[in-house]
């Protein structure tokens, strides 16, 4: 299954680099999105090392998930894919 990162997990004063906000093609609700709760996320940087996450929970209604990540991404992760196992 394949995702793609939508933007960091933040409010409005604050921004948490390790919690991205992960958009999977296949899940339309958040019924959907609870089912995959605690599934291993892996990003490959440019030059081949994985970082590995995994979902923490759904975010919103549409499908999206929260992903906690074992360090902060940087911002090229933005709008990249990500394996889901």
């Amino acid at each position: 299954m394949e995702g793609r990162i939508s933007n960091f997990r933040g409010g409005a004063g604050t921004q948490y680099t390790n919690q991205l906000i992960v958009i999977i093609d296949d899940i339309k609700s958040k019924i959907e999105a609870e089912k995959i709760v605690a599934k291993k996320v892996i990003w490959t940087t440019p030059t081949g090392k994985e970082i590995i996450g995994k979902i923490s929970g759904a975010h919103g209604n549409k499908g999206a998930v929260r992903v906690k990540f074992e360090k902060g991404l940087p911002g090229q992760a933005l709008g990249t894919k990500v394996k889901i196992e």
